[in-house]
C-alpha cells in the first residue's frame, strides 16, 4: 500500500512541523553526529519542550507532548497541568491525546504518534494503548515510573491488543535538563 492508501508515510517519520523552530545538532546523535532513527524526530520533540517550558509558569512538573497526524501536522498539545487545575490526570501526555481527538473527531488517533519530553507514566501509557497512537516517541527515560520501558512496559505489553512503536532518547538530554532545572530551583 502506498502513502495516499494508508495515510502513513512508508518511513513513519514525521513531515514537516511547520510551527516549530529547526532542530540544532543537540543530543542523541551517534558518534558520526546522525541518527537515522531519533533525527527525524528533533522538530517535533522541539515543539513538545515549548510546551514543557510552559508548564512551570503554573508551577506544573515542565513536561510537554504534542500529538502528530500522519502527515507530521501538529494536531494536540498539552503540559502538565496537575497544580493549576487540580486534576491529577492533568498529564501533558492524557491532555494532548484529547485535544487530538477532538482535532480529528473520534477516539481513534490510529496513525498518529505522540511526541512527550518525559517517559510515559503507567496511566498514560494505559491512555496510548487505548487511543490505538501508532507510536509514542520520547526524551528523557524515567526510572523511577515510566512505563515504555524503563520500570515497566505497559504499551508493548504482548497480553493488550494494540502495541505502539517506541523510540526512545530523542533530545534525551534537553529533555532532562529542564526536568532537573525544575526541581534543583525548587
Amino acid at each position: 500500500m502506498n502513502e495516499a492508501v494508508t495515510g502513513r508515510r512508508p518511513d513513519h517519520r514525521p513531515g514537516p512541523v511547520s510551527d516549530v523552530p529547526e532542530a540544532s545538532e543537540a543530543s542523541g546523535a551517534s558518534a558520526s553526529g546522525h541518527d537515522p532513527v531519533r533525527d527525524p524526530w528533533h522538530a517535533p520533540m522541539r515543539a513538545a519542550l515549548a510546551e514543557a517550558a510552559l508548564a512551570t509558569g503554573t508551577g506544573d512538573v515542565p513536561v510537554g507532548a504534542v500529538v502528530l497526524a500522519p502527515d507530521g501536522s501538529v494536531i494536540g498539545r498539552g503540559r502538565n497541568e496537575r497544580e493549576a487545575t487540580g486534576d491529577p490526570t492533568g498529564h501533558a501526555e492524557v491532555l494532548a491525546i484529547r485535544d487530538a481527538a477532538r482535532a480529528v473527531g473520534e477516539w481513534r488517533l490510529s496513525g498518529c504518534t505522540l511526541v512527550v519530553t518525559l517517559e510515559p507514566c503507567t496511566m498514560c501509557a494505559g491512555a496510548i494503548v487505548l487511543s490505538r497512537l501508532d507510536r509514542v516517541v520520547y526524551g528523557a527515560a524515567d526510572e523511577k515510573a515510566g512505563a515504555a520501558g524503563s520500570l515497566w512496559d505497559v504499551v508493548r505489553d504482548r497480553r493488550l491488543n494494540h502495541r505502539p512503536e517506541v523510540i526512545e532518547g530523542v533530545l534525551a538530554d534537553d529533555c532532562a535538563a529542564l526536568l532537573t532545572d525544575f526541581f534543583r530551583a525548587r
